[in-house]
């Protein structure tokens, strides 16, 4: 099967997203001048397992008591919690962010639900194909790791989190506000400084050894 560049971007996205919901290592090619790196998620293995269970419980939790009545979804980021979709009231919008602070492990939520009608599943499809294109992107780009990133896509809005750098910060809004499908990107990184990247960089690999027969 032959793949258009765009498409095969797509692809490599998606695989990437799937490695990540597994909290695995990712390998990827095309970062930092085409090289291939070995790069790990920038949060400790307990804080992936942390999101991972405040996500579940969360959205569970928003389902039970809302149901057909609201849109929401929780997404967590280091325990940064944010809410995102539609609810009826404000009085909806206050008891989803206080159902989202009572859940385990949470250190914050922003709460970027708006008060309306819950989105239709046309807008919902081209939600998820943005998000697919931001992630792809990132892919694609010299000077940002993909899985460094967290990419929430809410009726055209895409939210950005991540541990990253003001530099990575500043080159992956750039990034966003080109691609097509995007209304608004909001911004709720973790910022730090370009030691701390260093220090959570992986050590380059060894060389391989020859060993020569005589």
């Amino acid at each position: 099967m032959t793949f258009k560049p765009w498409t095969h971007r797509v692809a490599l996205a998606l695989g990437l997203a799937l490695s990540l919901s597994a909290c695995a290592p990712v390998l990827v090619g095309g970062a930092m001048g085409g090289g291939v790196l070995v790069v790990t998620d920038r949060r400790t293995s307990g804080s992936q397992l942390e999101d991972e269970s405040i996500e579940l419980k969360g959205n569970a939790r928003m389902r039970d008591e809302f149901g057909d009545r609201a849109h929401i979804n929780v997404n967590s980021y280091n325990r940064q919690v944010l809410l995102t979709g539609q609810v009826k009231n404000e009085q909806d919008r206050t008891y989803a962010m206080q159902l989202a602070q009572r859940l385990d492990n949470v250190k914050t939520v922003i709460n970027e639900l708006e008060i309306g009608l819950p989105t239709s599943l046309a807008t919902r499809s081209k939600d998820l194909l943005v998000s697919t294109k931001v992630r792809a992107t990132f892919v694609d780009s010299k000077d940002l790791f993909a899985n460094a990133f967290s990419v929430t896509t809410e009726n055209g809005v895409v939210y950005l989190m991540g541990r990253v750098t003001a530099r990575e910060a500043q080159s992956a809004t750039d990034l966003v506000r080109t691609i097509s499908g995007v209304r608004k990107v909001v911004r709720a990184f973790e910022v730090i400084s370009e030691e701390e990247l260093r220090r959570m960089m992986p050590p380059p690999p060894k060389p391989a050894e020859v060993k020569k027969i005589n």
